[in-house]
């Protein structure tokens, strides 16, 4: 059983299939960083994939395919700080797999434990206890606990621990052709009170320090181990040893300190990394800090639902504990789509935080502010992205990673055709939209004028700005089109009859950008008149390109066909695909794009889409909303029209993303709750259950992981933040019987939702915060602190 109780996750036995799984997901972090769940004596051999990653650390280089020389930036494999292994005297070193054993993944206490039976040549039977944690209380701490016990034997016992800076990026088969290596040795050596230390250099300047003090207990009293030293360029290593009688367990406590040279107030990460293990506490003390910190994040998560798997929706929350944290706020980074648990997209940030942050929003709201502040950084490099696009404004990266500059492939790798082809996903430019969406959301949520002043309206006023560059006046329409983009969906990147990328008239991109224009002057209108007038000084922001956003945003291009709104300009000349004739041919059809070039097609052919991407507009507005956008636009937009459109592309979508299912359970909860709930579970356990066949190995699939979570949090509870007002709108579905939530709104730090088939309960914690705007099924009520008021569904 994979999942035993709604707090453990367990793995018996070894299968060399799974384990690049269970790595990922057994991987403990803190924000800070995140190391694998790979055993401890194992290295990368196709099998195994051990690998640390520190939020923030890239390396940019270059590699050739082909003719094609190119750039790109990666997130490094860290040195591994995990190797440890042992041998009785005159046998050979255990590299694993143990004759038995279980591993059990802590969710509650953020612990990893291991126990196994080690059985050598010899038929010497040793018992195993392993437990590792990255400290939420000191996140420069990592730590391992191995207990050793002889079954069947006594005598010389030899360790080995070392702290390997010889590792490269190879962990994602599909990057095989790139150049993989990114650290390069500076030094390694020990102290005098026996701190092993290790210390390398990324190629673009990082460096990154280990510092690694080991302790041993026999019996549980501290004993002394004869030790000796190993060194090579990038790897250093302590041979350990000592008399073990049958029967009594040896303890020994690793514990590293790392420490980089990006880190804020460290000027020397040696040095810190050294300090930081010689003081360190044992391991005990350490587990103890490390579950209080643990206990303090589950209490701000809390959401209580009666329902199987609620084993998975802890899951996910831990992993978005750990991949981003209080620990990663002062670092000036983002989310990577695929955590810190593994090389997939090479580490980068895309437009997933728009799944995250509305999560975070109202949990942990200080963190969306540091996401949303990691994107203001890098406005001047989206405004110097815009600029040599022929654009003005902010057009912000489809993958970003260090310094906000466009780090997309422009070629990939068809591992079905074995073919390197051009990449196009870099003019998914509706990601500066996403950005925009989070200021606002963060907004609505928090209050936070002063974020919208000293850097959200910056942002907003640019990306509009962008899109109103970008937009093209089109006299025989009498509307605006924006030309040359990709969708959400992925799979179209030109149309079968153009010689250049790109579509036109995108809807989820024309939407999204008329509602930017609108909330940029929003912003402006929130903000007092100094800081309006300084920002339209410093951003040279005159009344006529205020008109100019206006008319814009009432006459962008939105495509109709058949009653439901294109997907782009031209959709509708596509051709339909056999969908039956491809479901006998493929059990798969979630990479169709990939089976059909193999076949010498393309899927810019057919109206078959990856994931969601019309209906992102119904998953990021209320129904109310997009009818309104729409009419705002100049379009007729009745009830109907949400459920032909939905009903439309739900047809031809293969949910090649994860996200795919959290957009389709979203939009489905008022039509079809069953349908809803199937893609729910879907998208909670997509991870757990490596849906994509293989790719979680690779990292998780953060986007969805929170975007499941939040689908309890906000869809069920017809949770709306707008109009400073709670709106909420409760339906559970069937196989939901209740659900007890505890949120964070404008000050309040508990916000209690309890809602059930036939009630719903809104109370406030005490306090000194103002009453609370509830709009309960539009009709408004006002919450005080202290008070409580239950709605009759």
């Amino acid at each position: 059983m994979v999942m035993p109780d709604a707090w453990t996750l367990r793995y018996d036995g070894f299968d060399p299939g799974q384990e690049g799984l269970r790595e990922a997901l057994c991987a403990v972090g803190n924000g800070y960083l995140v190391a694998r769940g790979a055993a401890p004596e194992s290295v990368a051999d196709g099998v195994h994939y051990p690998g640390t990653y520190l939020a923030g650390c890239y390396d940019r280089t270059g590699s050739t395919v082909g003719d094609h020389r190119f750039a790109h930036e990666d997130l490094v494999n860290c040195p591994n700080w995990l190797p440890f292994t042992f041998r009785c005297a005159g046998g050979e070193w255990f590299t694993g797999p143990p004759e038995r054993q279980r591993i059990e993944l802590d969710l509650r206490q953020g612990v990893l434990t291991r126990e196994a039976v080690v059985v050598d040549a010899a038929g010497r039977r040793t018992r195993l206890l392993q437990r590792r944690l990255a400290s939420q209380a000191q996140p420069h701490l990592v730590a391992l606990e191995t207990v050793l016990t002889a079954e069947n034997w006594s005598g010389r016992l030899e360790l080995r621990s070392a702290l390997d800076g010889t590792v490269a990026n190879t962990g994602v088969p599909r990057y095989a052709g790139l150049t993989s290596r990114h650290l390069a040795p500076l030094g390694q050596g020990v102290d005098p009170d026996g701190t092993l230390w290790l210390e390398v250099t990324t190629g673009s300047g990082q460096r990154v320090a280990l510092a690694a003090r080991t302790r041993a207990h026999l019996a549980g009293a501290p004993t002394r181990l004869g030790r000796t030293e190993e060194f090579q360029a990038g790897r250093a290593a302590q041979l350990l040893a000592l008399d073990l009688p049958v029967g009594t367990p040896l303890t020994v406590e690793k514990v590293v300190a790392v420490h980089t040279s990006r880190d804020p107030a460290t000027a020397e990460p040696l040095h810190s990394a050294r300090s930081l293990a010689a003081d360190a506490d044992d391991f005990g003390r350490l587990v103890r800090a490390h579950a209080l910190r643990w206990r303090e994040l589950w209490c701000r998560c809390r959401i209580d639902a009666d329902f199987a798997e609620a084993g998975a929706l802890h899951l996910n929350l831990f992993h978005l504990l750990q991949s981003y944290s209080e620990h990663s706020a002062d670092l000036d980074v983002g989310i990577p789509a695929r955590g810190l648990h593994g090389e997939a997209y090479r580490g980068h940030v895309f437009w997933d935080e728009l799944f995250v942050l509305r999560l975070l929003d109202l949990r942990f709201p200080e963190l969306a502010r540091a996401v949303l502040r990691y994107r203001h950084r890098q406005l001047d490099a989206a405004r110097q992205a815009a600029r040599a696009a022929g654009r003005r404004g902010g057009m912000y990266p489809w993958q970003s990673a260090s310094d906000g500059r466009e780090e997309s492939a422009r070629v990939h790798l068809n591992p079905v055709s074995g073919r390197w082809l051009p990449d196009h996903s870099h003019l998914q430019r509706h990601v500066g939209s996403a950005v925009a969406y989070n200021v606002w959301q963060y907004y609505q949520a928090t209050g936070d004028l002063g974020f919208l002043a000293e850097a959200g309206a910056e942002m907003l006023l640019e990306i509009a700005r962008f899109w109103s560059s970008a937009a093209e006046y089109v006299p025989g329409r009498r509307r605006w089109s924006i030309r040359g983009v990709l969708g959400p969906d992925e799979y179209h990147d030109a149309y079968p009859w153009a010689t250049a990328p790109g579509l036109d008239d995108n809807a989820y991109t024309n939407v999204l950008a008329s509602w930017v224009l609108a909330r940029a002057q929003d912003a402006l209108d929130l903000l007092p008149a100094y800081r309006r007038d300084e920002l339209a000084e410093r951003l040279s922001l005159e009344p006529a390109e205020l008109d100019r956003w206006q008319e814009v945003g009432r006459r962008l291009h939105v495509p109709f066909h058949d009653g439901v709104i294109s997907q782009f300009d031209g959709y509708e000349q596509l051709a339909e695909l056999d969908w039956a004739a491809y479901r006998r041919r493929y059990p798969d059809l979630r990479r169709l794009d990939r089976l059909l070039e193999a076949e010498g097609d393309t899927v810019n052919r057919y109206r078959a889409s990856k994931q969601a991407d019309t209906l992102m507009l119904w998953y990021l507005f209320s129904a109310r909303e997009v009818r309104d956008l729409l009419r705002h636009l100049g379009y007729p937009a009745g009830h109907e029209l949400m459920r032909r459109t939905t009903s439309y592309y739900l047809h031809r979508t293969v949910h090649g993303s994860t996200l795919s299912s959290v957009v389709h359970a979203w939009v489905l909860t008022r039509s079809d709750r069953r349908a809803s709930w199937g893609h729910f579970r879907d998208a909670l356990t997509a991870d757990l259950r490596d849906v994509q066949g293989g790719t979680t190995r690779e990292g998780i699939h953060l986007g969805a992981m929170a975007g499941a979570v939040d689908l309890l949090q906000r869809c069920w509870t017809g949770l709306e933040i707008r109009e400073d007002a709670l709106w909420l709108d409760p339906r559970l579905p069937s196989a939901l019987g209740r659900l007890d939530l505890e949120l964070r709104y404008r000050g309040h730090w508990g916000v209690l939702l309890t809602v059930d088939h036939r009630t719903l309960t809104v109370g406030l914690r005490e306090g000194h915060q103002a009453p609370v705007q509830i709009r309960f099924r539009g009709t408004p009520t006002t919450v005080r602190p202290g008070e409580s008021y239950t709605f009759r569904l």
